[in-house]
């Protein structure tokens, strides 16, 4: 018959079990996290930072309500202002609500002025320069007053696709380009405050970089195209 273990072993064994079952493991969700978002921020740096507008990409006509459907399109097809906004809503979680909506007025004169004097050379090349800018503003370096030209600078630039038009699908487009950007602005500020560590330093930092990156990847492109 075999011996039964002591007591003392027994505790021995159950302790040891204990520890084993309560060791933290080893998550590898962290850096699957990071090499995606790497990998992410690669591939939207190798696009284009200005893309094509809705209508040459689906051939419709100038019409009111592809006018609209193109407005609520444009800032999500265009990286550089998606980037921009997304990033926006960031640095308007400590600025009171007028002030959001103070800046999203600033774009639409940006877009009229467009609409009047056209065609501001190297305007493209600033848009991609804003991203720094905004990195720099993140980081607390510059004041966020400077955000204003540079969403002017946005809408100016977003009027460039709709020159040509009748009044009345450039005055949809206008009203599509307030929503969509609107809206982008209200989701990403709600899941920020939802997820309380994109608000952290350390986080913010890493957002910073970043804008820094693909702002001055897409600044150099444009000065070498």
């Amino acid at each position: 018959m075999a011996a039964r273990p002591s007591q003392n072993a027994r505790r021995f064994i159950s302790a040891s079990g204990a520890d084993r079952t309560h060791m933290p493991s080893v998550s590898t969700k962290g850096p699957a996290l990071l090499a995606g978002a790497a990998g992410t921020l690669c591939l939207i740096a190798a696009l284009p930072a200005h893309a094509h507008h809705l209508m040459e990409l689906t051939g419709m006509a100038p019409t009111p309500l592809n006018g609209l459907l193109s407005g609520l399109a444009h800032p999500v097809i265009g990286p550089d202002h998606l980037l921009f906004l997304l990033a926006l809503a960031l640095v308007a979680l400590r600025r009171p609500l007028p002030w959001v909506a103070g800046l999203l007025g600033v774009g639409m004169l940006g877009s009229v002025v467009g609409l009047v004097w056209p065609a501001l050379p190297g305007a493209e090349l600033l848009v991609s320069l804003s991203l720094v800018l905004e990195a720099l503003v993140i980081l607390e370096r510059l004041p966020a007053g400077l955000l204003v030209p540079a969403m002017a600078l946005h809408g100016y630039v977003l009027s460039a696709s709709v020159l040509g038009w009748n009044s009345m699908p450039i005055a949809t487009y206008l009203v599509g380009l307030l929503v969509s950007q609107l809206v982008l602005l209200v989701l990403t500020q709600t899941l920020m405050k939802r997820a309380a560590t994109v608000v952290q330093p350390s986080r913010r930092r890493l957002i910073a970089l970043a804008l820094m990156g693909l702002g001055g990847a897409w600044a150099v492109a444009q000065v070498m195209a």
